[in-house]
């Protein structure tokens, strides 16, 4: 059997599901398909252990596309504070007390009622979903993954695994950073592996919610602690965080292999004290973290978003609200091809959309490198200069509230202290 769209998107995660339902409600006929099944929400269970912070400008988005309200339904936490500091004990740290290094983005100071928000993958898939089924020019195809891509001259012919054929002008790769319709469209990556990976940890803690997200830098890498929920009247006096600890593959996997008390008191030991008493650890993953660049956003029929384009180091968070503005770009092109009556899939279109998305990833990608590399060693020179780094961000708020903007998606350009910081670090060739 042979179906016809104008678009497919592959890859029905976030950003996959977004551009899908907002091409939809631009009237293109979408074909959105995903290997894995409709994600489920269960109000009673734990949260899900993987997690993402929306900027505003990420909230804005899905408020477009009518998902905000049914994320909110269901469960979201909003952090009104982001804290930074250097937990690094050395000699030199006893000059500089730590309060003085710390560096806290307050919404008030923008004149904000938050700086964004903690939310459950699977919620904002399932939300997306939702709304994506909500058009009628859109076709959501769950449990069936893509198995061959065709560009030819005038259309692209996608097979999925159930044999199917579906046909289309473009092809949308949203498939993560392990994207097979990258390798079938032939696009190579730049891959640079850290030697850190990272353990995501949900925790229950004692204590309300809190309304701060912090992340204490250490040599071998952060730790950081982000908010989440309520545990709710079966647990009273108890509330639900994310954890994320960052360091040697060697030191992680011995954390995973603990048994759970032994874990809860390995994290409070190592934590900074900021962290609030744990009660509970639920959920436990590692991961190994890369930075890896597209050597090209598009080919043929084929164009590619997200994570299948890029990762980065996830240090702030950053990665999904990457991908949203790839989103937001990427539809907007399309919609100015068929305005101009040009093939969806015309080189100019797709070469633009890259013009302009490829540059903003690399900034981001820069301001993370930047991060790791003057935050994960122990040089004393570089230990002071950090610090006075920071403490020179704590007193100069017109410079901090750059950077808490481009963070929360008001501003695109990255801040010029953060240019004058990546340009100083050597090593930092980004394609």
């Amino acid at each position: 059997m042979t179906q016809a769209f104008d678009i497919v998107v592959a890859g029905a995660g976030m950003v996959g599901a977004a551009l899908a339902t907002g091409l939809g409600q631009n009237g293109f006929r979408v074909a959105l398909v995903d290997k894995a099944a409709t994600p489920r929400f269960d109000a009673g269970a734990p949260p899900d252990i993987r997690v993402s912070a929306l900027s505003a400008g990420s909230e804005r988005y899905l408020q477009q596309l009518g998902a905000w309200p049914r994320i909110l339904a269901m469960r979201t936490t909003a952090y009104r504070r982001l804290a930074v500091w250097d937990q690094t004990q050395h000699p030199l740290s006893k000059l500089l007390p730590r309060k003085l290094g710390e560096v806290v983005f307050d919404a008030a100071s923008l004149s904000a009622s938050h700086l964004g928000h903690i939310v459950e993958n699977r919620i904002t898939q399932k939300a997306l979903w939702q709304c994506a089924e909500e058009q009628p020019s859109v076709t959501v195809l769950s449990g069936n993954g893509v198995t061959a891509v065709d560009s030819g001259n005038d259309q692209a012919t996608v097979t999925l695994e159930d044999g199917s054929e579906l046909t289309c002008e473009l092809v949308i790769g949203a498939d993560g950073a392990l994207s097979r319709i990258r390798d079938m469209a032939g696009i190579g990556v730049t891959r640079d592996q850290y030697a850190q990976q990272a353990m995501v940890i949900s925790v229950r803690y004692l204590g309300p919610v809190e309304d701060i997200t912090w992340q204490a830098f250490h040599p071998s890498g952060p730790r950081a602690f982000l908010p989440l929920h309520s545990a709710g009247d079966q647990h009273q006096g108890e509330s639900w965080a994310s954890l994320v600890w960052y360091d040697a593959p060697e030191e992680l996997a011995r954390l995973k292999a603990l048994d759970t008390e032994s874990l809860r008191l390995e994290i409070q030991k190592a934590f900074p004290g900021d962290l609030p008493t744990l009660t509970h650890i639920d959920a436990r993953a590692s991961f190994p973290i890369a930075r890896q660049h597209a050597k090209h956003y598009s080919n043929g029929r084929v164009v590619l978003v997200g994570d299948a384009a890029h990762t980065i180091n996830p240090l702030a968070g950053q990665g999904v609200n990457l991908g949203f503005q790839d989103a937001v770009c990427l539809q907007s092109h399309i919609r100015e091809a068929r305005r101009s009556g040009c093939d969806l899939a015309d080189s100019q279109w797709l070469a633009r959309y890259e013009q302009q998305r490829r540059p903003a990833n690399r900034r981001m990608m820069l301001a993370m490198d930047a991060f790791y590399h003057l935050f994960s060693n122990r040089i004393p020179p570089v230990h002071l200069l950090r610090n006075l780094g920071l403490s020179a961000a704590r007193a100069l708020p017109f410079a901090r509230n750059q950077v808490a903007r481009y963070a929360m998606g008001i501003d695109d350009e990255l801040p010029a202290v953060v240019k004058q910081i990546t340009s100083r670090l050597p090593g930092l060739h980004l394609p």
